[in-house]
C-alpha cells in the first residue's frame, strides 16, 4: 500500500503527546535526560517487559552507574547483573560498546545518531531513541508499537515481516511528528504497551480512535499485516552434572553461539564417569528461533581417584551451590542447579 497523500497529519503526533502528558508512565528512566541511562533501559526493555524488568534495570544502574564504571568492570559480573533478563548477548554488548564510549569518544556518549549507531549492539530504534530523547534529535524510534499503531491508524497493510518495513514506517512516522519527538517515541511505546495492544486493544480508551482508519472500518485485527513467519529450529544438548561432597563441575561457554558467555555444566565425560550415572531428565526450552531439548546426567562421583583424575585432564572449574550463585547459568542450568540444590540440603 502506498503512504497516504500528501497532507498535514500532525494533528494525530500533538493529540498523543497531549496524551501522554496526563498518562505517562512514572517510570524511574522517564526523570532523567542521561544518554547513558536512557541507553542502557533501551536494551534492557528490548525483550523485556517493563514491570519484569525493573528491578533488573534498577539493580544494573547501581551497581554500574555510568559509563566508566561498566567499561571497567569484569564481563562476568556484567553478565551476573544481567541474570534473569535473558538475551545475554546484550550484556556483552553493552560492556563491549562501554568500553568503545571509553575509547572513541573519551568516555563522553556521542551525542549524534549516526555516531550513536556505531556502537556495538546498538540498532536503528535504539540510536534513536537515545538521540530524540536525550538530544533532541528528529528521528522517530520505530520498533513494533510504531507498526502496530501506524498500521492501523493508516490501516495500511504493508507487511511488517518485510525487509523494507523499518525504512517504510520510519517514512509514514514523519507525517504524524511533532515538534517534540523524544516524548513522542516514549509516548508511541506507552500508547503500544497499554492500549494498542497486539491482541484485545482499548479502542475506547485510545487517543487516536477518531483518526484511526482500521477502527473505523472494524478491522483492527487485521492490522498489522504480518505474513512470513521464522520457523524454530530443533536442537538436542546433552549435560552432565558431576558432583561430589556438594561440589560439581562447570565451564564458561564461548561467544559464538547460544547463550554466549554462560556457565554450563560438561558435555561430556570420560568412560570411567559413565558408571557413576545415577539418573537422567530431558528439559525442554524455547528459544527466539530454537527449540531446545535437553538431556541432563545427575553423576554422582563416589570415588575420589575419578574425581581427581577427570578433573586433571580437563580445564572444568570446580564450584559449588553458594558460588554458583554469583556466576550466570542458562535458565534451565539455573533451575536445575536450584532443585537440587534444595533436595541436598533436605538429605
Amino acid at each position: 500500500m502506498k503512504h497516504p497523500e500528501s497532507q498535514d497529519f500532525k494533528h494525530i503526533g500533538n493529540k498523543l503527546l497531549n496524551w501522554y502528558k496526563q498518562n505517562a508512565r512514572d517510570l524511574p528512566f522517564r526523570q532523567t535526560k542521561d544518554p547513558y541511562k536512557i541507553w542502557i533501559c533501551e536494551i534492557v526493555f528490548q525483550q523485556t517487559r517493563i514491570n519484569q524488568g525493573l528491578n533488573h534495570y534498577n539493580n544494573f544502574i547501581k551497581r554500574f552507574p555510568d559509563v566508566k564504571t561498566l567499561a571497567n568492570a569484569e564481563e562476568d559480573e556484567v553478565l551476573l547483573y544481567w541474570k534473569g533478563l535473558g538475551y545475554y548477548s546484550r550484556a556483552i554488548n553493552i560492556h563491549k560498546a562501554a568500553q568503545q564510549i571509553m575509547n572513541d569518544y573519551q568516555g563522553t556518549f556521542p551525542s549524534d545518531y549516526d555516531e550513536i549507531l556505531k556502537l556495538k549492539g546498538v540498532g536503528k530504534y535504539t540510536a534513536a531513541a537515545v538521540s530524540s530523547i536525550c538530544f533532541n534529535g528528529k528521528m522517530p524510534a520505530v520498533d513494533g508499537n510504531f507498526y502496530r499503531v501506524l498500521s492501523r491508524v493508516f490501516a495500511d497493510d504493508f507487511d511488517i515481516s518485510n525487509s523494507r518495513a523499518f525504512n517504510y514506517f520510519s517514512e509514514l512516522a514523519t507525517l504524524v511528528l511533532p515538534e517534540n519527538v523524544g516524548d513522542f517515541n516514549q509516548a508511541m511505546m506507552d500508547l503500544g504497551s497499554e492500549i494498542c495492544k497486539p491482541r484485545n486493544p482499548f479502542c475506547g480508551e485510545c487517543p487516536l480512535n477518531e483518526d484511526c482508519l482500521a477502527f473505523s472500518l472494524n478491522k483492527i485485527s487485521e492490522f498489522p499485516v504480518k505474513t512470513k513467519k521464522v520457523k524454530a529450529a530443533d536442537l538436542g544438548l546433552k549435560y552432565y552434572f558431576v558432583h561430589r561432597n556438594g561440589q560439581f563441575l562447570i565451564q564458561q561457554r564461548k561467544d559464538d553461539f547460544i547463550w554466549k558467555k554462560l556457565f554450563e555444566f560438561p558435555p561430556e565425560i570420560s568412560e570411567e564417569l559413565m558408571h557413576f550415572i545415577k539418573s537422567s531428565k530431558t528439559v525442554n526450552h524455547k528459544l527466539t528461533h530454537k527449540n531446545l531439548s535437553i538431556e541432563i546426567f545427575n553423576v554422582e562421583v563416589d570415588s575420589e581417584t575419578v574425581w581427581t583424575d577427570f578433573i586433571a585432564e580437563n580445564n572444568y572449574i570446580i564450584t559449588d551451590f553458594e558460588g554458583s550463585y554469583e556466576r550466570s547459568f542458562p535458565k534451565p542450568l539455573e533451575t536445575y542447579i536450584q532443585n537440587y540444590h534444595t533436595a541436598y540440603r533436605i538429605l
